[in-house]
């Protein structure tokens, strides 16, 4: 059962946590603090019911991390070691660049309205993204909408300040 629930959603748990945290190991850690406490816990047993309460913990965890830490996270070159492809020095360069502007400017939304984005690019619907949250599904589907225009808003400032 915990392997099903693992299969099925620790590649997105890593992927938000990554996007969460900015740091390669803190999202590893946190994908694996995730799945101690569902299975300490009794988590859901059946992967569709457990996707919510895994979002959910994985959250509370970075959010209690973040606490303790009492530091902001740091952007974090290593996420552009995912990239594909032969080596390109420029294109990497370029990339890399803009992996860590797109790093940056995730990392300037507050938590809850980053959450929300992310949750939302995870697939997860709104319903269950309100969930987590502990909001209504109104105050989600806002939460998405406002990460979107400030990240929007971050890369014409940025486009214009490159022209």
């Amino acid at each position: 059962m915990l392997s099903t629930l693992y299969r099925h959603h620790a590649p997105a748990l890593f992927r938000f946590a990554l996007r969460l945290t900015g740091n390669r190991a803190a999202a590893e850690d946190l994908v694996a603090d995730t799945f101690v406490v569902a299975v300490a816990g009794g988590g859901p047993a059946e992967p569709a019911s457990g996707r919510a309460f895994l979002f959910g913990t994985l959250r509370n965890l970075a959010l209690h991390g973040r606490r303790a830490a009492s530091r902001r996270p740091e952007a974090s070159f290593d996420l552009a070691a995912t990239m594909a492809g032969p080596f390109d020095p420029e294109r990497d360069a370029a990339a890399r660049i803009e992996l860590a502007a797109t790093i940056d400017d995730l990392q300037s939304l507050s938590e809850e309205v980053r959450a929300a984005l992310l949750m939302r690019a995870e697939g997860l619907p709104y319903d269950e993204i309100a969930g987590v949250l502990g909001a209504s599904v109104g105050a989600a589907k806002v939460r998405v909408h406002r990460a979107r225009v400030a990240l929007a808003a971050r890369r014409t400032i940025r486009e214009g300040e490159s022209t």
